[in-house]
């Protein structure tokens, strides 16, 4: 793809240890919309984490992502294959795929390019089914309200321009597939994970909007939040181990061909 935007190569390490695991009840559900289960296609898996579910529930995987850097990070069972591809020319034939994932990705695609590769790879009656997740959530607020002010006002001039459509939960999104049978029947669906401080960290880091501020200034800027955070969450050294569940809500499209 001409101009594709590669946010993710040089954190790819961090972004396999630090995102967070898609529920196993998600791709439960996502197989029993499906009629066949020969072959999934998740595409720009980034490190693995949706193929490595769908794994499950589909006899084949194939995962990819137009970074390369990603694909050598990635890791799944043997029935995953990784390969480097761009989302508008898989290289997968026509009308073989019973479902197409693309987990927090969507809004990076040139959208007519990768619907008419969904359309040319897809079964009659196959599903699409794309997802995002916005900003996370401690539940508690003077947690949650640091997380929201380093991400509006610390980096967020520095999140590329398709970060609006995540704001948005992909309400806006261009989505020409049919959602009739699927879209009243979506259950609820929540990433969590029990974290510390330091984990939390991390996962900041990997934010695509850190490493241009980084970039741009030749500054680490969760250095003006940590000290922030040590005071409501507790100092790793007074209160090694001490985690939080944390939530990020999923927001999905599910539709057919």
């Amino acid at each position: 793809m001409t101009g594709f935007k590669d946010y993710f190569s040089t954190q790819s390490k961090a972004y396999g240890r630090f995102r967070p695991q898609y529920p196993e009840e998600l791709y439960k559900y996502l197989s029993e919309l499906c009629e066949d289960h020969v072959l999934a296609w998740d595409c720009a898996t980034g490190t693995g984490q949706a193929a490595r579910g769908l794994s499950g529930y589909f006899n084949n995987v194939v995962a990819t992502d137009a970074s390369a850097a990603q694909i050598e990070n990635a890791q799944g069972p043997g029935n995953v294959v990784f390969q480097s591809s761009f989302a508008e020319k898989s290289g997968l034939a026509a009308q073989s795929v019973d479902i197409i994932t693309v987990a927090q990705a969507l809004h990076w695609f040139d959208l007519g390019g990768f619907y008419r590769e969904a359309r040319r790879v897809l079964k009659p009656n196959a599903v699409l089914a794309v997802w995002t997740y916005n900003l996370l959530e401690v539940g508690e607020e003077n947690i949650d309200l640091i997380i929201k002010r380093f991400d509006e006002d610390i980096v967020g001039e520095y999140w590329p321009e398709e970060r609006q459509l995540v704001r948005d939960n992909y309400a806006a999104i261009d989505f020409p597939f049919d959602e009739a049978s699927t879209a009243a029947s979506i259950p609820e669906f929540n990433m969590t994970i029990l974290w510390s401080l330091d984990d939390l960290m991390g996962y900041l880091a990997t934010w695509s909007s850190v490493v241009a501020y980084k970039a741009a200034k030749g500054s680490d800027p969760l250095r003006e939040v940590y000290s922030e955070f040590c005071d409501v969450w507790g100092s790793p050294n007074d209160k090694k181990g001490d985690k939080k569940n944390i939530k990020w809500p999923l927001s999905f499209k599910i539709g057919r061909v």
